[in-house]
Parts: C-alpha cells; structure tokens; sequence
C-alpha cells in the first residue's frame, strides 16, 4: 500500500515548527523576524548523549535525548511553560522547507542546541533548534526500487543521537553512522539480505553502548530480527531472530538459539520457514 501524498504536502512545506507554531487553514504564515544572535553554548552540536544523560534527562525537560525522550518512552514532555490560559498567543517561531512532499513521521531529536530529523528516502537534516538555520543535511542515496518494498510509503521514524554520531537507518537495510557536527558518514554497513523485501523505517536505539536496529517487511515474507551493531566500528556484535529459521539449516549460532529450543521452538508448527515467519522489529 502506498499512501496518499496529497494530505501529506502541508506537513512537508511547513517541515518543522517550534514553540508549538500555528498555520491556519493550509496557509504559510508571514516569515517571522530573525531572533537575537546569542552565543551559541559550548556543547552545540557535540550531541554527547549517553545512557546516564538519557536516564536522566528530566534534568534538561527543554531536550528530546532519545526517540520516545527516555528508555521507557512515553513521549511525555515535563514542561509546563505553555498553558491552556496562553496557548492562544502561541506563533510561528520558525520553518523549515523539506525536500519532498510525501510523508513525514519522524520524531526530531534536539540535544545540546540542535535540532536532528529525518525525511523521506532516510535522508537526514540538522537544524539550529534556536532559529531554524540548516547546519547540514545528508542524503544516504537509496536506490529508489527499493521503494517498492516498504509497505507504507518510503518514511523514516527519526535518528538516535549518541556520544557524537548520528544514526539512521534506510529503506535498503542499511544502518549508518553520522559525525553530529557536521554530517560527514563514518560508517554504512548492510544489516539486511537485499534480495529480500526487507525495509528500515523505524529509528534506530542506543542502549548500554550498542545501537539496535530491527527492520520491516512481515507481510512480504521476511524473518525479523534485531541487531545491536559497536557505534563506533559499526561491526556485528549480535543478531537475537524473533522468529525460528528452518529446521533442517540447524541452529542460527544467534542468542536466540537458547529461546527457541527451550519455549519457543515447540510453538511452531507446519512449514512456516517458507513464508518468512514475520515477526519484524520495524520500529527500532
């Protein structure tokens, strides 16, 4: 199924909006007044997150460290400076125009003064979080028959943000690793058999140091798994499948051998392994 670009072209020309900026009836407001120039904080665009920072992060209510903000995501925002006795004299504070009219469903993070999120075919774009100056953007160059496996059009969930480097992952199975300052790739490794329909659209996760990337494509037949890749070599440290192989192959030699041969192995019954067996981590 392909979605319907049409609705999504207000979302797209309006691109991202901060301090919660109004557009009536489709129409663009009127370009607000630059900002006061203020000295930029000697973090800006380091992104040095990490797990202590994200556990943590209801001391700085004014960043979004991780997808859903903390580990446990719940996407809900500690601050309280808007209320419903002033939500009416909220405005524009600033726009940004992307790139594509299709569909966006990134969350943005913002961390240390910058502003990280993602558009269609995975490209990746930094902001300026106070007044909307594009820092950089990078385009992963997908290949675009590829777009004819994502089930819902060619979206991206976001990027995780960790000690420096940006992650994304991309329609073609990739998983690859950004400098947060200025863009430039580090690394790009294939976390998915090409030659089957497999897709990335969810935002990857930093947890305990190893960035995890699952992946979509169930319905077209393909077998999930989730991978926990080192941030800073990209290299495999482990594969968990979610949904058992075909027997007569033998073990995956995965941590997830031990769960099938104990539980879940004895589920499944009939030939399953021919049909992909699904179970796509598609949001991470």
């Amino acid at each position: 199924m392909i979605r319907s670009h049409g609705s999504s072209q207000l979302a797209a020309a309006v691109g991202i909006v901060l301090s919660f900026g109004l557009v009536a009836c489709g129409q663009r407001a009127a370009t607000p007044p630059p900002l006061a120039a203020t000295a930029p904080s000697p973090d800006f665009g380091k992104a040095n997150v990490d797990g202590t920072r994200i556990q943590n992060a209801d001391a700085e209510p004014g960043s979004w460290l991780s997808h859903g903000r903390t580990y446990s995501e719940q996407r809900f925002s500690p601050l309280d400076q808007v209320t419903t006795a002033n939500v009416s004299t909220l405005g524009l504070a600033w726009f940004a125009d992307l790139d594509t009219n299709r569909g966006q469903e990134a969350t943005p993070i913002v961390v240390d003064g910058v502003l990280y999120t993602t558009t269609a075919w995975s490209k990746v774009k930094a902001y300026d979080a106070k007044t909307g100056k594009a820092l950089w953007a990078f385009d992963p160059q997908v290949p675009g028959q590829f777009g004819v496996n994502a089930c819902c059009d060619v979206v991206n969930r976001g990027v995780a943000v960790w000690k420096g480097k940006v992650f994304v992952g991309t329609i073609d199975g990739r998983l690859i690793a950004l400098d947060s300052a200025t863009g430039s790739k580090l690394w790009d490794v294939v976390t998915v058999d090409q030659t089957k329909p497999y897709t990335i659209t969810g935002a990857p996760r930093v947890v305990k140091g190893k960035v995890l990337i699952g992946n979509g494509g169930a319905e077209l037949g393909v077998r999930g798994y989730l991978t926990a890749y080192d941030p800073d070599t990209g290299a495999q440290v482990w594969r968990f499948y979610t949904v058992p192989g075909d027997p007569s192959k033998g073990p995956d030699n995965a941590p997830s051998d031990a769960a099938f041969a104990k539980v879940a192995g004895k589920t499944w019954f009939g030939e399953w392994w021919k049909m992909g067996g699904g179970g796509t981590v598609w949001d991470s």
